[in-house]
């Protein structure tokens, strides 16, 4: 996979850059700030997240479609986060996706703006579904999964918050082990945002019908599996991999002091633990079937990636 670009084969990418597009067409906005959105958002990326959305959504009897929207959201909100993350006051970081971060190439106020900006834009977009974006749903079935879909995602976007408090800032509970924190910290930071994807693709999957509790819950416990286990790996890229292959700063948790799973645990029972989840995701979608073919996909990319 090149540097900053869609993983291969995952789901329909055009499709999706053309959604992301429109939920930054924002009428009567300083075109400034268009741009500096436009900058963080549109740059390429895995996309992992709405994949995460349209492979749900499959799983659970929908499709993929239906999907593009809510995975546009998340994605919104994780883009505001690498923004708002890169500042210098957080993790001061010059470099994403091989190309100078925002603040770096817009300075740091039109980076704190345009942040916040994708942060709104993630739920205004959110009420457009299930329609066209200039056409929003009515019904009452509709309005009702409306809301599931910003519970689920201003859910996941305070979890993350608070994740990346506890990352820079501290304050844990007290009495944890090292992995416990880890486990805390990383689900959070990282896998609430993964794990709403995928709830939110099963969500969708009936229209404005309800998903069958069984399947949301496999895919609901899958998201929180997969969640996990692609920080853990991001933890072994930090440690393992150069910032040219990275395409981003590497061994910059180790030299802040942050805890990560081979600061605690070491590199091969990283490995170990990444193929313990591995399987936990696996089985939680076995129920499913050869819907779910696209999410253990899924699986497999995230255990393997390198960047």
């Amino acid at each position: 996979m090149n540097r900053g670009q869609p993983a291969p084969g995952l789901f329909p990418t055009g499709m999706f850059e053309e959604q992301l597009r429109a939920c930054v067409t924002w009428p009567g906005a300083p075109a400034s700030l268009v741009t500096a959105a436009e900058y963080a958002l549109l740059a390429g990326g895995k996309r992992l997240r709405p994949a995460l959305a349209w492979h749900a959504c499959v799983a659970a009897g929908g499709e993929g479609p239906a999907s593009l929207l809510p995975g546009a959201a998340v994605e919104m909100v994780h883009a505001f986060s690498l923004v708002h993350d890169d500042l210098p006051a957080i993790d001061n970081d010059d470099i994403r996706r091989g190309r100078p971060t925002l603040h770096r190439h817009a300075g740091e106020a039109m980076a704190i703006l345009a942040g916040d900006a994708l942060l709104a834009g993630a739920f205004d977009c959110l009420l457009r579904w299930p329609a066209s974006w200039r056409e929003p749903g009515t019904s009452a079935e509709t309005a009702t999964l409306r809301l599931s879909l910003l519970e689920d995602l201003s859910r996941a976007t305070a979890a993350m918050i608070q994740g990346q408090v506890w990352d820079t800032m501290g304050g844990l509970p007290e009495g944890l082990s090292p992995t416990e924190r880890l486990k805390l910290i990383h689900s959070n930071k990282t896998g609430a945002l993964l794990a709403a994807a995928c709830r939110m693709g099963a969500r969708v999957a009936c229209g404005g019908g309800v998903t069958p509790a069984a399947t949301l819950n496999a895919i609901g416990k899958f998201g929180e599996t997969i969640g996990l286990m692609f920080q853990v790996v991001d933890d072994l890229i930090d440690a393992t991999q150069t910032p040219d292959h990275a395409g981003k700063r590497t061994g910059k948790d180790e030299a802040a002091g942050k805890l990560t799973y081979p600061g605690v645990l070491g590199i091969e029972p990283t490995r170990a633990e990444i193929g313990r989840l591995r399987a936990e995701a696996f089985d939680a979608i076995s129920p499913l079937g050869s819907r779910a073919e696209g999410l253990r996909s899924m699986v497999d990319y995230f255990a393997e990636r390198t960047k």
